[in-house]
């Protein structure tokens, strides 16, 4: 039995980890500000002895003994890195400087959740670790984009000055149930457009294609990566299927029996055109792949719509 912090551990996908985790017979330490992240998504750990919630910002000091750090806290949406840009960019550098600074002390194994936001609208497809991107650094996402990789930069920097255990991954489109349906990412915009009928935007002619991973998947390869010796990484994490966000959002109508029709419009700024991971390392070093195929996790849309039909619910008739 470890302990182990989680970094923004009741958003998205931080909240599925510490779930896991505690499963696994650890204790977990859930540290966030709520930003994005929602008590509604871990207070069904709340009962268990082994799991604590503390409500921190990451870019001020904290003090913890753990064994391990999953460090996760960022928002990753356009809609909410966007919101107060120098805000994620403290995230992403005095946040992971504070994290790096437990993990040296304690001597932590650090594990950084990177994302493929570092490749920007990338010249090479797919994408492998060994690509080193194509960003616009002053653009309108760049403070994530640049943000997520001087996080990069540092955890590298941790290991080789200071000798701290680390790990990156780069986290590919991710999507199930406890998305929040005002995070701006194209899931939850398709799904929140549909329960109201509303037409449901495109940006572009919908030919851009995204690859998208269930989270289980997500969790499994974070803690296969946070277990592996001798790999620091980076590696990618994602499910190497791509389709367009066409076929997409006629799929969410089908699921959801919406009137909604489909509209175009212009491109967002760096919106990148293709985003498929090379999972080739991830493979050889952690035995992972994918197991929720295209098909099958568009099943699992089924729990998806309900929970955002209830959450939904509060704010419109569906």
């Amino acid at each position: 039995m470890k302990r182990i912090l989680v970094t923004g551990g009741a958003g998205f996908i931080g909240s599925f980890l510490c779930e896991k985790l505690l499963e696994q017979g650890h204790e977990v330490i859930c540290l966030d500000n709520f930003f994005t992240g929602s008590k509604r998504n871990v207070m069904h750990l709340m009962d268990n002895h082994r799991f604590e919630l503390i409500r921190h910002d990451i870019t001020l000091p904290i003090y913890l003994e753990i064994d391990q750090i999953y460090h996760f806290a960022c928002p990753a949406s356009p809609v909410h890195y966007q919101y107060n840009p120098v805000k994620t960019v403290k995230t992403n550098v005095m946040g992971t400087i504070n994290m790096l600074g437990v993990a040296k002390r304690v001597r932590a194994r650090f594990l950084l959740a990177s994302t493929s936001e570092v490749y920007g609208d990338p010249q090479v497809h797919p994408q492998p670790e060994t690509y080193w991107g194509h960003v616009n650094p002053i653009g309108t996402r760049s403070c994530y984009d640049e943000g997520k990789r001087v996080a990069e930069t540092l955890t590298m920097d941790y290991h080789r000055k200071s000798k701290v255990d680390i790990k990156i991954i780069r986290i590919f489109n991710t999507y199930g149930p406890r998305m929040a349906l005002n995070d701006g990412r194209v899931v939850s915009n398709f799904i929140t457009q549909a329960l109201k009928n509303q037409d449901i935007t495109i940006y572009g002619d919908g030919s851009q294609t995204r690859s998208f991973c269930y989270v289980d998947d997500l969790v499994d390869g974070a803690i296969r990566m946070m277990a592996a010796e001798n790999f620091i990484g980076p590696v990618n994490l994602g499910n190497p299927n791509e389709f367009t966000m066409l076929e997409l959002a006629e799929t969410v109508i089908h699921l959801t029996g919406s009137r909604s029709k489909i509209c175009y419009l212009p491109l967002p700024e760096d919106d990148p055109s293709q985003r498929q991971p090379d999972i080739r390392l991830a493979l050889e070093k952690l035995d992972w792949e994918p197991k929720v195929e295209l098909d099958e996790g568009f099943l699992y849309f089924d729990e998806m719509l309900s929970e955002a039909t209830e959450e939904a619910s509060r704010y419109f008739r569906v």
